[in-house]
């Protein structure tokens, strides 16, 4: 049906889209057509009134390749001047003739050896050509040859006939090959319908292009009857394409970015990589870092970690006593105790999550709860319907709604905040309020330090000594003197 459209628009008997060669600055635009002229002659023979569907259904032809623009390899329809050409029936896509990567390879290789601005690659067809370079490698010369030959075959044909050859080749590349981010028209054709019903034939895949190859002898399948399609089978392919569209899709070089990233950020907190300081209890007799970590007061690396992510600070307890200090200075700290309360839902025994399901919904989203959340209409209209029939997930919707809104707004603050800042600082507390050690308790710490291996009992009796000395030291030098002497210094 579209040929037979494009067939009456070339058609000059009947009236067709005017075709012409327009002039530019010092050079000439042979076998063109705008867009105005294209949308004028669909709403004019094929009765459309609305210009917006007539844009459409010229978008529809152009992305199936039977027309063009000249001048980007998005194939699009514009209601304006953009110039557009229409393509040789040799490339139309009823031919069922689709393409090998060989034949990319040799068209890309090809452009490469023309010194003109307009058949420069573009970036993402520079990147495939280096893909399929990468994977020809063994018959990349064969493919430089063939790609030579044509050159040379092109350049004894007329300028003219030869740019718009030039320009068909590559829409038609621009169909098979599109530009990333365009759908491809061809990944339902006839001949790919065709080969999902015959097993014998392979498809494989070669650094993002497709290639055929046959495999063994045919296997004949029994013919199924042909169910006729209905309106939930539109529906349903309609739902699967939006979905398909819709789906996020990643380079496998952002997530190895992505990946060495985390890895990096937690180094430090793997065991396996960096050694725990002090120590670590499971293989030592010290616990010292257990003791640590069951401290009201965190370690400076402990807090860094809160900083990572909105989770790690919620696993965290002494991290939660610090957010929901934070949000009781701020007043909201019935987010963080909603949250909490719902967690704990979630690990009540059966015959108590009815209560305390009540319980939540007295407290935190009945009218005149003593602490009220704000909760979007959405979420709360859903929430009042589950507490009818009440269970551990009753307030899943409520909950997610509410980690977002801390998630977003508080806990950025949080980090902001001074109260985090000075516990990341790990800012030492003042002589004050360390207390102050005498001089007899620094040098006994020392002699221990010192002489730890020596045993108990002789270590404990060569501290006393050692204090005695030094603590009657100035009588020592008065025992010349004589008890005279002695009493001239005594009060």
């Amino acid at each position: 049906m579209i040929e037979d459209i494009i067939t009456k628009m070339q058609d000059d008997k009947t009236g067709g889209v005017p075709i012409r060669t327009v002039k530019s600055f010092l050079s000439k635009i042979p076998s063109v057509v705008t867009g105005t002229d294209v949308v004028q002659w669909l709403m004019k023979n094929l009765s459309i009134e609305d210009p917006v569907e007539a844009i459409h259904l010229g978008s529809l032809i152009a992305a199936q390749g039977y027309i063009f623009p000249i001048s980007d390899h998005v194939l699009t329809m514009k209601d304006d001047g953009t110039f557009y050409r229409f393509q040789a029936p040799y490339f139309w896509p009823s031919n069922c003739w689709e393409p090998e990567n060989t034949d990319y390879a040799i068209y890309l290789c090809k452009r490469t050896m023309q010194n003109k601005a307009r058949l420069e690659l573009a970036d993402y067809e520079a990147e495939n050509l280096a893909r399929l370079q990468r994977a020809f490698a063994r018959k990349w010369e064969f493919i430089f040859m063939q790609a030579e030959a044509q050159v040379k075959i092109d350049r004894k044909k007329d300028k003219t006939e030869r740019k718009i050859l030039d320009s068909q080749e590559r829409a038609f590349w621009d169909v098979h090959r599109p530009v990333p981010g365009c759908v491809n028209t061809t990944e339902m054709d006839i001949r790919k319908c065709r080969r999902l019903k015959n097993p014998q034939k392979v498809k494989k895949s070669v650094y993002g292009v497709t290639e055929e190859s046959q495999a063994q002898s045919p296997v004949h399948v029994l013919s199924q009857p042909i169910r006729k399609t209905t309106k939930e089978d539109i529906r349903k392919q309609i739902t699967f394409l939006n979905t398909q569209i819709d789906r996020h899709c990643l380079k496998m070089s952002k997530v190895a970015e992505s990946l060495i990233a985390y890895t990096e950020q937690y180094m430090e907190y793997d065991p396996l990589i960096t050694p725990a300081e002090p120590s670590n209890p499971w293989i030592s007799d010290d616990v010292a870092l257990w003791d640590i970590e069951m401290s009201k007061e965190p370690s400076q690396q402990r807090v860094k970690r809160w900083g990572f992510s909105f989770d790690e600070i919620l696993k965290d307890q002494v991290g939660r006593d610090q957010f929901l200090r934070f949000l009781e200075s701020e007043f909201s700290s019935e987010n963080l105790r909603f949250w909490l309360a719902v967690q704990d839902l979630k690990k009540q025994p059966l015959q108590d999550v009815a209560k305390r399901v009540e319980e939540i919904w007295q407290e935190f989203l009945a009218p005149g709860a003593p602490s009220a959340i704000n909760l979007d209409s959405h979420s709360y209209e859903i929430t009042s319907q589950n507490v009818k029939d009440g269970g551990r997930y009753t307030f899943e919707d409520a909950q997610e709604h509410i980690y977002k809104l801390m998630k977003s707004d508080s806990y950025a603050r949080f980090l902001r905040s001074n109260a985090y800042q000075d516990l990341l600082l790990a800012k030492k507390k003042p002589e004050s309020e360390q207390g102050r050690r005498t001089s007899l308790e620094k040098f006994t710490r020392s002699v221990v330090s010192s002489v730890g291996f020596l045993p108990s009992t002789f270590l404990l009796i060569l501290v006393l000594v050692f204090s005695f000395f030094f603590l009657f030291f100035p009588l020592w030098l008065l025992f010349p003197l004589g008890w005279e002497g002695v009493q001239c210094f005594l009060p």
